[in-house]
């Protein structure tokens, strides 16, 4: 991996992506038979929530949509449309679709791996709001407003 790549939160990216691919697999091969309805609708309605906050967040980034967590030298500071609401609205997003794979095919080993991804989210979102403090001033007054993953709460 170049240094650029390590500098832009790259080993991030890699962690993120590994335990993605481990929740996609684990859903369909550790799957419940029979399927509880009500956790299907459950899973369905994060699913739901995950469409809204993705398509939400990508809309308002625009051209600051990275897969890095550090700022590009060229990134503004969004704080319109949902990052009014919440700070990491991507990172919500997939987690609500991780939580939502696992309940529909309700696989345990999934959800278990899909709450260590909302730890690693959290991590690496403390990490991304550190560089984002350095880049944008105004940022420690935004922390204060609004909630990092879920509105009015955390």
């Amino acid at each position: 991996m170049s240094n650029g790549f390590v500098a832009r939160g790259g080993r991030w990216v890699v962690g993120q992506f590994l335990l993605l691919c481990a929740i996609a697999i684990l859903g369909i091969t550790c799957q419940a038979a029979p399927k509880s309805l009500p956790m299907v609708f459950c899973g369905s309605a994060f699913f739901v929530v995950s469409a809204i906050c993705g398509l939400s967040g990508t809309l308002a980034l625009g051209r600051n949509l990275t897969p890095f967590p550090r700022p590009t030298a060229t990134a503004m500071l969004v704080q319109h449309g949902i990052y009014a609401r919440l700070r990491h609205p991507l990172y919500t997003a997939v987690f609500c679709a991780v939580l939502g794979w696992s309940l529909v095919w309700q696989s345990w080993p999934a959800l278990a791996f899909s709450l260590a991804l909302g730890v690693f989210f959290d991590a690496k979102a403390r990490r991304e709001e550190s560089w984002l403090r350095e880049k944008f001033p105004e940022y420690p007054d935004y922390e204060r407003r609004v909630r990092r993953f879920i509105p009015w709460i955390y």
